[in-house]
């Protein structure tokens, strides 16, 4: 359960900001949509080789000049 203490003279919509920000933070959506299915943990790790094979392709190659 998250818990955010309102700050004295603080609006409601910043404190609406900051709950949205721990919310998205923890993770607890996509942790949700995660387990909706099971998936064979030989996939989820083939899935994180080719995710690493494409940030590597993608980002790993730039030189800084």
């Amino acid at each position: 359960m998250l818990i955010i203490n309102i700050k004295e003279d603080e609006s409601i919509d910043r404190a609406l900001k900051r709950y949205k920000k721990k919310f998205q933070a923890v993770g607890l959506v996509k942790e949700l949509r995660n387990r909706k299915h099971f998936v064979k943990p030989s996939v989820v790790r083939r899935n994180e080789i080719l995710s690493a094979a494409y940030r590597q392709a993608k980002y790993g190659s730039q030189t800084a000049e």
